[in-house]
């Protein structure tokens, strides 16, 4: 598939909302919708979107597919990271991952690209690491390992890892 990484533009930060509902993991199991308003109601959930592009260590990139047929262009995916309280928060240095893809370009790579990327951002931008925050049963925690990351405990809860990349040593 072609695509496109770059980073967001300011009047796309909007979409960050549909990216971070995406963002949430439902296991196989679960049959209930999970409301959309959680996104506002959950403030560690919140934080990841509240108020984007206002802190210095905001940084996002989208994932820009071309449509086949119009040829006009389409977010498909981004990933951003910002130093708040919530889910993945380490400490006042570190930034945490927030990343997502429209269900239908998932398992195409371009998540991986994705967080590749931003890695390579927070690299030249010399932060020492990254962290993130997924549920225990969420398949994207192979190519968290795959980009980097290592568990390093429970994170939010029982059910979530916390995850770190550490960004000086070679990988």
């Amino acid at each position: 598939m072609n695509y496109i990484i770059r980073e967001i533009q300011n009047d796309e930060i909007p979409l960050l909302e549909d990216f971070l509902y995406e963002a949430i993991f439902i296991p196989d199991w679960y049959t209930d919708e999970i409301p959309r308003d959680i996104i506002y109601t959950n403030p560690q959930m919140y934080a990841a979107i509240k108020d984007f592009g206002t802190l210095t260590d905001d940084y996002c990139l989208v994932a820009e597919v071309k449509g086949s047929v119009s040829g006009e262009k389409k977010i498909v995916g981004a990933v951003w990271v910002r130093i708040v309280d919530e889910y993945g928060h380490l400490d006042d240095e570190t930034p945490s991952f927030s990343i997502a893809l429209y269900k239908e370009y998932r398992g195409q790579g371009i998540g991986t690209a994705l967080m590749e990327q931003m890695l390579k951002l927070l690299m030249e931008k010399g932060y020492r690491r990254a962290s993130l925050g997924v549920n225990k049963e969420n398949y994207a925690v192979r190519m968290y390992q795959k980009v980097g990351f290592k568990i390093v405990g429970d994170g939010a809860d029982e059910t979530e890892y916390l995850m770190i990349c550490d960004l000086q040593s070679s990988r």
